[in-house]
């Protein structure tokens, strides 16, 4: 599964004039907009375009027949299956097709301390036996950009249309109909979590990076920001598989913060900063398949 990786646009200087300094708030709801653009971009429209129509039309041909009307239900398939083809010949055209979507995002309002304190009221509900009051308080723990998509499988979706029609030519609707409803019944979902705290951590630490030798107040308070989003992405949970930790960032952005009130000589400690967590946040992006 492919990793969606989050751009960031960062505010920089224009003719020598420093602009003024975005608050931490503004960095961030820039950083979670811009994934959600990114989030929600598809790509191989025409392909998307021919695929969707291929599945509306297997719907038609079940339609034709439930009312037995089988040259109705052949032609709608044949349409199907040509529909399919378009698809198959292109060069790009990968196992499983994207051909339907969503984008979710929730963010927890409260901080890594107020997490903590409703994970000890879940655990002392679920002492009580009270497991359906902590399962709706735990499912307010989330604070992440959920990519949903469902995916037509290009490897066995055509053949179930041209065994359906060889079906439908032996006079069989019945058998017909089987393979139909069974292919309907094959697409892929898939879904990709992104943490925000993650993702807004990095685009506070890229804003501080650039300020940092114009506005040193700034760049600390958005790097003082960033060590909270850090703790309310461990305190829920959300996990990395890199070897960097959270204690190593926490450790990285102390660094960071006191080279600022020094000499302020930081472009390679923020460079270090930025890869560490780049990398860290790629790997705690998580993705489940099911059919």
């Amino acid at each position: 599964m492919k990793k969606y990786l989050v751009s960031i646009v960062a505010a920089g200087m224009l003719a020598g004039v420093p602009m003024m300094a975005k608050t931490s708030k503004e960095v961030t709801s820039e950083a979670v907009a811009s994934a959600k653009v990114d989030a929600g971009k598809k790509q191989d429209v025409a392909l998307i375009k021919e695929a969707v129509e291929a599945v509306s039309l297997t719907h038609e041909v079940l339609g034709a027949l439930q009312k037995n009307d089988i040259e109705h239900a052949k032609k709608s398939l044949e349409k199907a299956i040509g529909k399919l083809e378009v698809v198959l010949a292109a060069p790009n055209a990968p196992a499983l097709l994207p051909i339907d979507g969503t984008v979710r995002s929730v963010e927890y309002v409260g901080t890594a301390k107020d997490v903590k304190s409703q994970v000890k009221a879940v655990e002392e509900l679920l002492d009580d036996g009270k497991v359906q009051e902590a399962r709706i308080l735990l499912s307010t723990l989330q604070s992440e950009i959920d990519i949903v998509t469902v995916s037509l499988p290009l490897v066995s979706y055509p053949n179930a249309l041209k065994l359906a029609a060889k079906y439908l030519n032996e006079s069989k609707p019945d058998e017909a109909k089987e393979v139909l409803l069974m292919a309907l019944g094959t697409f892929a979902q898939s879904q990709i979590v992104i943490p925000l705290p993650l993702l807004n951590a990095q685009a506070l630490i890229e804003e501080a990076s650039h300020v940092a030798k114009q506005d040193k107040k700034a760049a600390l308070g958005h790097l003082d920001v960033a060590r909270e989003q850090l703790k309310l992405a461990e305190a829920p949970g959300y996990i990395s598989t890199s070897e960097t930790t959270y204690k190593m960032l926490d450790d990285e952005i102390e660094k960071v913060e006191k080279e600022i009130r020094g000499k302020n000589r930081v472009e390679k400690l923020f460079d270090e900063l930025k890869h560490k967590l780049e990398e860290f946040k790629t790997k705690a992006v998580s993705s489940e398949n099911k059919s």
